[in-house]
């Protein structure tokens, strides 16, 4: 079922807008000023980025930023979410950052920019042990850093069809043996799971296909045994008059 679900089409793209209002929704005295003017920085820094899709790359931190405000995160979290790709893009500094947003804005970009640049190991296994450990020092610090990080994987593998063949491949496998066992760990089921589908999606086409197609098939069947059980249990619950 999990897997049907990820066949869906993709969401549309969200506004700042709509992140304010999903994150008042949640916490009505959320600072929305911080969160307005991060996303004013961070759109100005990307203003001239297209992600791989084609799409201004400024969608891609206001995404992240939505996710996480349905996760009722606060406003430092949202404003790092919206910032996390600027001090790779341009001039700017996390010392400019932290001037502009506040230290503790500055220190959860800083946290995310480091568990972004992997290490320079030799092998894969020393890259991927290199990645878990960045990751756990950062858990250590402020968890905040790691909810980010899961996020911005998230959209990533969510818009992973873009991509060439072999980088999807890698960051596909990348996200089955870190990413996702980190989410379990931190009890983020809904993450963890849709985060291992669209990894089995990438990685076994051919198997993941099959699977969608039983689904389907299986769907179909249930579908038609509930709509029968309505109409008998209405007929029932009717006699009795119970709506």
């Amino acid at each position: 079922q999990r897997i049907a679900r990820t066949q869906a089409p993709a969401e549309p793209t969200h506004s700042i807008e709509d992140v304010v209002a999903e994150a008042r929704r949640h916490r009505p005295s959320i600072n929305v000023g911080l969160i307005e003017r991060a996303h004013q920085v961070a759109a100005q820094a990307h203003e001239t980025q297209q992600r791989a899709s084609g799409e201004p790359y400024i969608t891609h931190p206001v995404e992240v930023a939505y996710y996480l405000a349905t996760l009722e995160m606060d406003a430092e979290t949202l404003a790092a979410a919206l910032l996390h790709d600027v001090p790779e893009d341009t001039d700017m500094t996390i010392q400019d950052l932290e001037k502009r947003f506040g230290r503790e804005v500055g220190r959860l970009v800083d946290g995310v920019t480091k568990l972004s640049k992997f290490g320079s190991a030799r092998s894969m296994e020393e890259q991927q042990a290199e990645n878990i450990r960045k990751m756990f020092m950062a858990m250590a610090e402020d968890v905040r850093v790691v909810i980010i990080k899961l996020a911005d994987r998230l959209h990533n593998m969510r818009t992973l069809e873009h991509l060439q063949a072999e980088k999807r491949e890698r960051i596909a496998r990348q996200t089955m043996e870190i990413y996702a066992p980190l989410a379990h760990r931190l009890g983020m089921w809904q993450i963890k799971w849709e985060l291992e589908d669209l990894a089995f999606k990438y990685l076994e086409a051919d198997k993941y296909r099959q699977l969608v197609e039983m689904l389907a098939d299986r769907r179909r069947v249930r579908e038609s045994f509930v709509s029968k059980s309505i109409g008998i249990l209405r007929k029932e619950l009717a006699k009795v008059s119970i709506k």
